[in-house]
């Protein structure tokens, strides 16, 4: 992937390359109308916009149930990304398919769930799932818990970053702002993950807590910090930076304190 923005690899060029994996996994597909109409439709789009017009047309191009689309779209993903890096350059273009679970998939929970799950080993599902969390939130959350004991630590991450009352660049979770203690567990079961990329999700999201609920965050980290990991201590270190530059004294004592 060279250098260039990011919504720029978002146009008939993808196009092509999506519908090529499409059509040597079997699947019929009108290569050129599809990618005739994205280069059309994305010439004076942003990023999300160009993002969810491709998932639109893959609709409106495969013409078949969700249950049989979603299934040709996950069996193109190809193989999973081992590293911490490289999603939105060797992946980037599974961002389509996601958007295509999360508008299009809420009927269908179990198959989403996978679909989800095959995703954000490439890419990522943390958008994808927050749909699926306002529509039915004790069913995902219940997923989500599960992933974040799996060995994969793309779907321990999602388990985390997916929950997040406020995360960036995404619709608001008003259930987690207004009460974030259902998303607790899955917090505890990821406070001594050995991957950083999933210790910066569960700081992230700790950080979130405390802007609503300062209470209930720092509750949180004093019993983390009664016998705390090195991974531990490094997730709290970094859930308190705001608190840090308030200046706020219980925060300067619990960094004393380690």
């Amino acid at each position: 992937m060279a250098h260039k923005q990011l919504k720029l690899w978002f146009d008939k060029e993808l196009a092509l390359k999506l519908a090529d994996k499409l059509i040597a996994n079997g699947v019929t597909f009108d290569k050129n109308v599809f990618a005739q109409k994205v280069d059309q439709g994305t010439k004076d789009l942003e990023l999300k916009d160009r993002v969810e017009l491709i998932a639109d047309l893959l609709k409106q191009q495969l013409a078949v149930d969700y249950t049989i689309a979603v299934t040709w779209l996950v069996g193109i993903l190809g193989p999973e990304n081992e590293k911490e890096t490289g999603m939105f350059k060797a992946y980037y273009w599974v961002m389509p398919i996601a958007k295509y679970v999360e508008k299009y998939g809420l009927q269908h929970f179990d198959l989403s769930m996978n679909a989800i799950q095959e995703i954000t080993k490439r890419n990522t599902g943390e958008y994808t799932i927050r749909p699926y969390l306002k529509a039915f939130p004790e069913r995902t959350l219940k997923v989500m818990e599960v992933w974040s004991k799996d060995k994969n630590k793309h779907l321990r991450r999602l388990s985390s970053e997916g929950v997040r009352p406020r995360l960036p660049w995404a619709a608001k979770l008003d259930v987690f702002i207004e009460d974030p203690t259902p998303i607790l567990p899955i917090l505890e079961n990821l406070k001594d993950d050995p991957s950083k990329y999933v210790q910066k999700s569960v700081a992230n999201c700790i950080n979130d807590i405390l802007k609503d609920h300062p209470r209930i965050g720092k509750d949180l980290i004093d019993s983390w910090l009664l016998c705390p990991t090195k991974e531990r201590k490094w997730i709290v270190k970094h859930a308190l930076r705001n608190l840090l530059k308030l200046k706020d004294s219980w925060a300067s004592g619990v960094l004393n304190q380690e």
